[in-house]
């Protein structure tokens, strides 16, 4: 069977179906409400499915840092001190065998109801990706559920120096952690009352923090509610551990694993070792690593080929900012896939903007090209503004033909966020987070996909009927993508051609062609929000040449849509098609 062009529905696992819309700033669970995994019913699964996701990241699902208590379990608090929000980043994991206990309704049976949504996901024929977050931990680390034999991270360490070897985090010896001053009149839980909201946490000596400062009081806009694995990089920078051996870039994983058979390794390297092999047993398919470039190359070929051992298939999503870098995440340390965010996702964010130009995709594409099917590609993420907030592009619709260009440029995977093919705007004053991004700091609603979501029905019937044909939009075309041999195959870039030779073609238009044996297509797009495109588009003498057509005149099918036949005239001169497409729209024509 030929591959398939992968496509990933990230959710945010604790907001997707919460049907509460009270959305009070810094408001409890209890005020504003929390999703679980058995909001996942078969009918949620089954409607994202028909979207054409492929994959399902869950994200938030690692018991991580949150206020309150769950006496039933045994889990106290976390410190507000030391929590971002009240419903707690994601990224500040407490207990990585665990899921978080929010999550679920009956808070002793959840990872049961989690195991309950794997097989659920699976039998609606999409595979299970979760968060591993392997360049800190949360300031409250607690391995309550450990397995038999796996000692907590920190539980063997030397305190009383700054690194060693084996030691799980770096230490600031004879002094005491202090919380960070606060800054923009901040006060935890937005200065409610709480016994432990005392500017004070209990962590002697410090440590280092996530993002790396040495400081005992880190700076506010440090990353201050974690602190920093050790993975056996001396303070200095110089590793203390095995250099992987020559020609490790063209080596498979099987190499990789059998290279690291014997060898002695950082304990925090077993650790996380371990994490991910009691994931994999649970039926997790695979896992989106946070701040990759922050964790040494090595320890990621150690990691994954170890789960590539396992499960051969395994999907492995790693974020990497740094395009020097890609290559060796890529190659040496194993990874799948990488966000594409620095170079193809800030150029589409600049021309839907309105100032940036489509000239600027056809040298990224090409710099790309030796690594394409191992790029990701996105327009909304937890991270990133929402599409349609007044802060990016305001309108949801600005951002079809980008849409269009992430989907079909090449064989890498597509990823879409939650709400996004419903317009989400991300305005909602949530309490940490700021509007413009949909919270994962806070208990919140989500209006416009809680409109999607219609108390659980799943049917969009509370959707406009506007926001219905965007969400139609998203469906045609990520299914298109699904099942496209083209995109899976060759490309080559028509737009630098074009604008060589036609005034009529600008720097919002953007074309290429896609082919494989089976199937060639040409994808047009027009990026401008008020402007027709009515023009030709010439066909290049090495794709004329690639492509052998006959010389005549005839109708070529619009395939995506259906909807927008057109005319292929091919002449001892050359090939031309006739465009007159309209604002942000796109097509994609087969060439028989």
């Amino acid at each position: 069977m030929k591959p398939k062009k992968v496509v990933v529905y990230q959710v945010f696992t604790r907001l997707f179906g919460n049907t509460n819309t009270n959305n009070k700033p810094w408001g409890t669970k209890e005020e504003n409400g929390v999703g679980k995994f058995n909001d996942f019913t078969d009918k949620a699964l089954s409607e994202i499915n028909k979207l054409g996701v492929s994959h399902i990241w869950y994200t938030g699902v690692p018991h991580h840092g949150v206020i309150g208590e769950f006496p039933e379990i045994g889990v106290t608090s976390d410190d507000p001190d030391v929590i971002k929000g009240r419903a707690g980043s994601p990224y500040a994991v407490r207990d990585y065998y665990q899921v978080n206990p929010d999550l679920a309704v009956d808070v002793t049976k959840r990872m049961e109801e989690f195991e309950s949504l794997i097989a659920r996901t699976h039998t609606h024929g999409m595979k299970v990706i979760i968060d591993i977050v392997p360049n800190h931990v949360s300031r409250h680390y607690e391995g309550k559920n450990n397995p038999e034999g796996v000692r907590d991270f920190g539980a063997d360490d030397d305190t009383s120096v700054e690194y060693d070897r084996n030691n799980n985090f770096y230490y600031i010896p004879e002094e005491s952690f202090k919380v960070p001053e606060p800054l923009n009149n901040y006060q935890p839980l937005g200065g409610e009352n709480h016994p432990l909201a005392d500017g004070q946490f209990d962590e002697n000596p410090a440590k280092w923090t996530g993002n790396g400062s040495r400081l005992a009081q880190p700076n506010f806009y440090d990353w201050y509610e974690t602190v920093k694995v050790n993975y056996g990089v001396k303070p200095d920078g110089t590793k203390d551990f095995p250099a992987l051996p020559e020609g490790a870039d063209s080596l498979d994983w099987n190499a990789h694993y059998d290279f690291w058979q014997g060898k002695d390794v950082p304990n925090s390297w077993d650790k996380f070792k371990d994490i991910t092999q009691f994931w994999l047993g649970k039926g997790v398919d695979g896992f989106r690593f946070d701040m990759a470039e922050m964790v040494p190359v090595e320890f990621w070929s150690y990691l994954n080929s170890h789960i590539k051992k396992t499960n051969p298939e395994a999907f492995l999503l790693a974020e990497v900012y740094q395009p020097a870098l890609y290559r060796d995440y890529i190659h040496k340390g194993k990874m799948d896939y990488l966000y594409d965010k620095v170079e193809l996702y800030d150029t589409l964010k600049h021309i839907m903007y309105g100032y940036g130009s489509t000239d600027n995709l056809p040298p990224i594409l090409d710099g790309l090209k030796d690594i394409e099917h191992h790029m990701l590609h996105f327009l909304e993420n937890h991270d990133e503004q929402r599409i349609a907030s007044p802060e990016f592009a305001g309108n949801p619709w600005k951002a079809l033909p980008a849409m269009v260009v992430s989907a079909t440029s090449t064989t890498s995977p597509t990823m879409i966020y939650f709400g996004q093919e419903v317009g989400e705007p991300g305005a909602e004053d949530a309490g940490f987070g700021d509007p413009s991004r949909t919270s994962i700091f806070d208990y919140i609603g989500v209006p416009q996909h809680q409109k999607w979501v219609n108390e659980g029905a799943f049917d969009g019937v509370q959707l406009s009927e506007n926001e219905k044909a965007l969400r139609n939009y998203y469906s045609e075309v990520l299914n298109f993508t699904r099942n496209s041999s083209a995109l899976m195959g060759e490309y080559m870039d028509l737009h630098a051609f074009n604008r060589s030779i036609n005034p009529d073609y600008t720097d919002k238009a953007f074309a290429y062609a896609r082919w494989d044996e089976d199937q060639r297509i040409i994808v047009v797009t027009n990026f401008h929000d008020s402007d027709s495109i009515k023009t030709t588009l010439r066909l290049s003498p090495e794709l004329l040449q690639e492509w052998n057509l006959e010389k005549g005149e005839k109708e070529i099918q619009e395939l995506m849509f259906g909807k927008k036949n057109t005319m292929l005239r091919v002449t001892e001169e050359g090939a031309e098609i006739d465009l007159n497409f309209g604002p942000w729209e796109s097509a994609v024509f087969e060439v028989k």
